[in-house]
């Protein structure tokens, strides 16, 4: 399977998972269900490696139930001066091996992807917002996916 295929349960809008995925560690957390908090400050790599930042907040639709965003940092230093991306969380990896989320763009294109700082961050409820983060990272948005049943 190629590692940035879907996880291998089929899940349409999570995010994908590599590593050690094949269930030896069935005696705890993790990989396929996980605390939110233990994957934020999580790095984040491109598709050749480079840094992108760090997950800074995971965002939760709270009526779809569903994870909907991560944010990620980048730049700054200590906080100032940081910019912030909404990325899709179907649009991440996590590389359990590596200890990190790979995201399918490069630096470049991070850069030049709508942001938003700590004080002014965008109506994430907005479907055209929503819509137009999705088309930017080449995503289906998440609501509407087919209902994902992880027992099936």
């Amino acid at each position: 399977m190629n590692p940035l295929d879907r996880d291998p349960r089929g899940a349409p809008q999570g995010a994908a998972i590599v590593g050690d995925v094949d269930g030896s560690n069935a005696a705890g957390p993790g990989p396929f269900v996980m605390a939110a908090d233990t994957l934020e400050g999580n790095p984040v790599i491109g598709p050749a490696g480079e840094d992108l930042g760090t997950i800074d907040h995971i965002m939760l639709d709270v009526q779809g139930g569903r994870v909907a965003y991560a944010v990620l940092s980048f730049g700054g230093f200590l906080g100032i001066g940081e910019k912030l991306f909404a990325v899709p969380w179907s649009a991440l990896t996590l590389d359990t091996r590596r200890k990190c989320f790979v995201l399918g763009v490069d630096k470049e294109k991070l850069k030049a992807a709508p942001g938003f700082d700590k004080d002014h961050w965008p109506a994430m409820a907005d479907p055209q917002w929503a819509t137009s983060i999705h088309q930017y990272y080449g995503t289906s948005p998440y609501w509407k996916e087919d209902s994902y049943d992880p027992w099936a």
